[in-house]
Parts: structure tokens; C-alpha cells; sequence
């Protein structure tokens, strides 16, 4: 018998003592038991197995308020080109990324995404639009649904609810065929999806249950195919944001904290002004959509020396990511040097502020059944109020108007039985007036407020991240996504560093993971070793001993004492994981004839984990290991299983060690 056994072993449960039943048991897997445990350190160094080659990478960036695509030839990997603009557009927003919306017809048929979607549910009449599905900003559902499956659903405008798993499928579908149009159109004929290496975007603080929902969407959208996994490359937002990051020239980007002036900015002149300065330059150049990208590491990367750190703060839609990095030489390859972090504080909480400051004024029963009544209207309110949020800013002093539709009028009075102007005088919500126009209108100081929560939330995390040890002596931070921006946002990360380290936003900011994943999929080696956000392993059974297990473990099996729920530990939270590095566990069948073996995966936030039992373990997955097919002569099978944790997505491999033949393996952490 060998030192560990499964804690799963079916054959051991009547020898549980009747007090305490093991939770490992309770679910009735077959049994296995686990052999020679070892962890398998590749250099990060050597070069990971080339797979099949592609003509094109093709990156999605699937934003919460925005998403897009870009590509670049493998031929000509210096030269990424982003999508053709989008028709429809609002005033001062770019629209080289389309807003992430989705219509369904009545029936849930997919209709358009994007502009489309928004100006044909917009132009709809108010008693047809009730009938159809509009879906926007639905990304963050992956996020913050604690048990999420491929069953978890979202709620359109009008209250109907659809499958997310359809919708996500819908959007990844829509931009296949975009960008493979695109191609097409370039080339001169057909092309061949199989010719695409698919690159999708994720922020870094996703857990596996999300990274791998998004991989089942792009199946089911026939992005690529679940027997050709490899065509599809998982990338974290902030990581791809850093791979570009490494590229840009001193004309590509504007330093918030020079001393002097440099790139047109001053530390006289406001926070804003560089950015303003920036959009002009990217208005000037978006005709041609083909940004050069740089062999050589930029001008900004020739500063950077062996050993060198910075941070990522990716401020998107709907969350913030933080990554810090390490540059290592010759080549300029990454190393991670602290777990992603960051949580939900996006630029969509200051959406959520305002529609908390609309409920204040005119009741949060109204604004309920509006939104329900009228939900064109509503979006109508929450794109007027989107073009107000882009200009606000610390020096301003003159007040911001937001067009209040007419239907919102109108049903307000039918609604309350008086008018908007007198809800506004009886709200005592002083900061915000009535313009005999049809606007709200809102001073500066009301408009900074309901940035505030969101933009404290950003400083409080980063002034968290800055006192590690692991992210001490910092030499740039780099700010990057939509939010980035702000020059709210801009100013409070000033003000919280203090001249640490300097401030770097590249132009187009918005762009910058979009054309960093495109660089990813040209070469996913370039993150050398990334950190474990969890702590992941599997239950076992080790040899009781007296004084160090509890009692309440023991179980006695064929004479033998043994302690049940031991956490046999795969990968701790915050190691350290080189590409290409595996964990090797040998399980062997519980019978001979059994063609499946089941084993529960658990995880956990704390690096330190005794038992399955702990405080703050869960159950998060499942190794499934299917025999079919591999018959093997040998009396007591082993089956060599590999777990890669290197990559953005963990992977698993086996192998039966008598035959050498490849086994089945997959690791689900969806459908738990």
C-alpha cells in the first residue's frame, strides 16, 4: 500500500467513524488513489514548443463598455492593423472600438451589436422596443456571479432573461466574421478561419470559472473548435497592455510626471491638457488604422535595466487590473512579480453614482419602472450622461448639461403627477439645477462627486499594492484602458504616488490592450513567470500520526491508520510559475475495468492549507481522466497526470505509463 491514498476512495467509507463524515466522500466519486507526487521545474528560459502556424493573429478585445478587434500578418508582425471604423460614433468618443451591446429580436435571434444595435433599438418605436432584447455592458457578469455556469443568465433592457452563454457566443461570433470580412476584402479572396490564431482579452483578476466560460463562448461561436484548443490564446488585459507598453516611442505617449517639459506637458499645465494633446495626435492619424510597432524595445524600455519593476493599472469599463512586472535582458522577457489584483471599480461605477443621484431626485420607484417602460429612453439618458462624464475634469468650472429625453419628462408627470423642475426643487439636491432647455444641469463639484467612490477605491488599491515588499523601488506605472482617460482619475493617481515613480499613458490609451494581445499571440512566450492568484490542490489520505492529526481524520482501512481530507497542495497563492512548468501526480483506478476516474479539485486564497476542511477552501473543479480507449495489460494501472499552471489558462495532460498512451484529460472548473 502506498503512503497516499485518494481521499475519495469509495471503498473506504464504511470504516468513517459515524461522528464525522469526510466531504471528500459525500459526493460518491470513483475511487483513485494518487502515487508519486512531483513538480516539474521547466527553465523559463527554453523555448516552449512551437504549435501549428497561422497566416493572421487576430485579438478581441471584449471590453465591459467597449470592444473591438486588431490584427497583425505573422509576416509582418511589426504592422497592427486595428478594425475599420464603425459606423455611428458619438460626438468626442473614438470609435475605432464599438460599444459592447447586443440586440436580440423578439423571438432571441441575434439582430446587430454595437452602434447598430443601439441606433435600431433606438429608432424603434416604444411599444415594439419592449418586445426586443438589448443587452450592454454585460461582460462584468462573469465576474460577479459567484456560481457561475454555462446555465448563469443575464437580463435584457426589457426584464427578459436570455443565456449568457448565447449572448457572449452571439458577440464572438459577430466579430468572426468582421474581421475574417476584413481579411477576405485585404487578400482578395476567401479566407480561412483555420489560417486565424484567435487572441481573446480577460482581465487578469478573473477567476478559471470565467476564462473558461469565455473559451466555451468562442466554441459555441465558431471561433475555433474544441479539438484545436491551441487556435485559441487566452490574454490577460493588463499583461498584454504591459507587452505594447514595451514598444512605445517617447512621440507615442505622455509622461504625467516630468519635471520639465517634455511631450507638450508641464507640471504648470493641467492634468488633462497632455491627454487632450494626445487625442488630437491619434484624430490626425486614425485614417490610417496600421500602427508600426517597433522591433527593437522602445526608447522608454532602453531605460530599463536588468532586475527593473513597474506596474499595469489597467482601468477599464468595469474593472481595474494591477500587475507588476520585471524586466529580465537580453531579450526584454516579463516576469510577474505579484499576483494580479485589483476588483470591480471600472469606469461603470460612476454610471452606477448617477443613477443613485436620479433615484435621490425623482425616487428609486420611478427610475425602476422607466427603465423597464422605457428602456430606449434610458439609454438615450445614459449616452448623454457619457459624453458629460468624459468632460469632467478638475479645473473645470463652468456646469456640465445632461439632456433629459422627452419621454422621461413626460412620464415623470404622468408618472408623479407633477413635473421634473418641481421634483428637482423639493429633492434638496442642491448641486443640481433645472435649465429651461430640458437638461439637467450639474456643477462641476456634483459631477466630481460621483467619480469619487469609484476613483477611491483605485487609490486605496494602489496605495495597498505600494506598500509590498514585492513592489518596492518601481520605476514607471503605466496607465492604461478607457478610464485611463479621465483626467479625474489622472490626478488622484498623481497625487497618491508623490513623485515614487513616473506616470506613463500611451496615446490612444484606449487601444493599447487591443494592440498588446495582437503582440501576445505573435508570441505568448514573452510573459516568462507569472504568480498563482490561488492556492490549488486535491484531497488525500496520508498515514495517521499520533499528536498531529486530529482525531476526528482518523480512519481505519485493511488495519491501517490513515488521516482523511489531507490538502495535497498542486501550486500555492503568489508562487512563482514558469512557462512551461508542470505538477506530475500518478493516480491509479480503484478497479481495473474502470474506464473514468473523477477527482475533486479545491482551491484557496491562503497559501497555507492543512486540509480540504480549512477555513476558505472550496471545491472549485474537477480533473477528469477517461480511459476509454487505452486498454492496458498491466494488473494495477498508473496514469501519469501533468497540470500546467504557467499559462493564463491551467491545463492538464495524461499519459498511461505502461502503454505510454495518451489518456483524456480535462479540467473543469464551470459545471461544479
Amino acid at each position: 500500500m502506498t503512503e497516499r491514498e485518494s481521499a475519495t476512495d469509495t471503498g473506504t467509507a464504511e470504516s468513517v467513524s459515524s461522528v464525522y463524515s469526510s466531504p471528500a466522500k459525500s459526493v460518491g466519486d470513483p475511487g483513485i488513489t494518487p502515487l508519486s507526487p512531483s513538480h516539474s521545474l521547466k527553465d523559463p528560459d527554453q523555448n516552449v514548443a512551437a504549435g501549428p502556424l497561422y497566416m493572421v493573429v487576430v485579438a478581441i478585445d471584449f471590453g465591459t463598455t467597449s470592444s473591438g478587434y486588431a490584427y497583425a500578418f505573422t509576416k509582418e508582425p511589426e504592422c497592427v492593423h486595428t478594425m475599420r471604423r464603425w459606423e455611428g460614433g458619438d460626438p468626442g468618443v473614438s470609435n475605432q472600438k464599438t460599444p459592447t451591446t447586443i440586440l436580440l429580436t423578439p423571438e432571441g435571434k441575434f439582430h446587430s451589436f454595437g452602434y447598430a444595435a443601439r441606433d435600431f433599438y433606438h429608432d424603434l418605436d416604444p411599444s415594439e422596443s419592449k418586445h426586443w432584447l438589448y443587452l450592454e455592458k454585460f461582460k462584468m457578469t462573469l465576474h460577479t456571479t459567484a456560481n457561475l455556469s454555462v446555465e448563469t443568465e443575464l437580463q435584457a433592457a426589457n426584464g427578459k432573461r436570455v443565456k449568457a452563454l448565447d449572448i457572449f457566443a452571439y458577440a464572438l461570433q459577430f466579430f468572426k466574421e468582421q474581421a475574417l470580412k476584413e481579411l477576405s476584402d485585404q487578400t482578395g479572396s476567401e479566407f480561412d478561419n483555420a489560417d486565424v490564431r484567435w487572441v481573446i482579452t480577460v482581465p487578469a483578476i478573473w477567476k478559471q470559472p470565467a476564462k473558461q466560460f469565455m473559451r466555451q463562448a468562442a466554441y459555441k461561436s465558431g471561433l475555433v473548435t474544441p479539438d484545436n484548443p491551441e487556435q485559441l490564446i487566452i490574454a490577460l488585459e493588463p499583461e498584454a497592455a504591459s507587452i505594447y507598453c514595451r514598444k512605445l516611442r517617447l512621440h507615442q505617449m505622455i509622461d504625467l510626471s516630468c519635471k520639465t517639459a517634455v511631450n507638450g506637458c508641464s507640471p504648470t499645465e493641467n492634468v488633462g491638457a497632455g491627454m487632450t494633446q494626445a487625442k488630437e495626435h491619434v484624430r490626425r492619424n486614425r485614417q490610417s488604422r496600421t500602427f508600426l510597432v517597433e522591433n527593437v524595445i522602445g526608447e522608454l524600455w532602453s531605460e530599463l535595466e536588468e532586475g527593473d519593476r513597474y506596474v499595469v493599472v489597467d482601468c477599464g469599463g468595469g474593472t481595474v487590473d494591477l500587475t507588476v512586472h520585471q524586466i529580465r535582458m537580453p531579450e526584454g522577457h516579463l516576469k510577474e512579480l505579484y499576483k494580479a489584483s485589483g476588483g470591480p471599480y471600472g469606469s461603470i461605477g460612476i454610471d452606477y453614482e448617477f443613477e443613485k443621484l436620479l433615484c435621490k431626485i425623482f425616487g428609486a420607484d420611478f427610475i425602476e419602472q422607466f427603465k423597464i417602460k422605457r428602456p430606449a429612453a434610458w439609454v438615450d439618458l445614459m449616452i448623454a450622461f457619457e459624453s458629460r462624464k468624459r468632460a469632467a475634469a478638475p479645473d473645470r468650472t463652468n456646469p456640465l448639461n445632461i439632456n433629459l429625453p422627452f419621454s422621461f419628462i413626460d412620464y415623470y408627470k404622468k408618472y408623479r403627477g407633477h413635473s421634473v423642475e418641481h421634483a428637482l426643487r423639493k429633492s434638496n439636491v442642491d448641486f443640481v439645477k433645472w435649465s429651461s432647455q430640458g437638461m439637467l444641469r450639474m456643477n462641476p463639484d456634483a459631477m466630481n462627486a460621483l467619480f469619487k467612490p469609484t476613483i477611491d477605491h483605485i487609490i486605496q488599491h494602489l496605495s495597498e499594492l505600494f506598500q509590498r515588499a514585492e513592489v518596492s523601488n518601481i520605476k514607471f506605472l503605466f496607465l492604461v484602458g478607457g478610464f485611463a482617460e479621465s483626467p479625474l482619475l489622472q490626478q488622484a493617481v498623481q497625487n497618491m504616488l508623490q513623485g515614487r515613480c513616473r506616470i506613463i499613458i500611451p496615446h490612444d490609451v484606449g487601444l493599447t490592450i487591443l494592440k498588446g494581445a495582437v503582440l501576445f499571440g505573435l508570441d505568448p512566450s514573452v510573459i516568462k513567470v507569472r504568480r498563482s492568484p490561488l492556492t490549488y490542490g486535491v484531497g488525500v489520505l496520508n498515514r495517521f500520526v499520533e499528536g498531529k492529526h486530529p482525531a476526528e481524520k482518523l480512519l481505519l482501512k485493511d488495519g491501517t491508520r490513515w488521516c482523511t481530507d489531507v490538502f495535497d497542495t498542486f501550486i500555492s497563492a503568489d508562487q512563482s510559475v514558469a512557462l512551461g512548468e508542470t505538477v506530475k501526480r500518478s493516480y491509479t483506478p480503484a478497479k481495473p475495468s474502470q474506464l473514468v476516474i473523477i477527482i475533486n479539485i479545491y482551491c484557496a486564497e491562503q497559501d497555507e492549507v492543512v486540509f480540504i476542511t480549512d477555513p476558505g477552501v472550496r471545491k472549485c473543479g474537477t480533473l477528469r481522466l477517461d480511459l476509454t480507449g487505452t486498454e492496458s495489460p498491466a494488473a494495477r494501472r498508473e496514469i501519469q497526470t501533468i497540470m500546467q499552471f504557467g499559462d493564463t489558462e491551467i491545463r492538464a495532460l495524461a499519459v498511461d505509463v505502461a502503454t505510454q498512451k495518451s489518456v483524456k484529460a480535462n479540467i473543469d472548473f464551470l459545471n461544479n
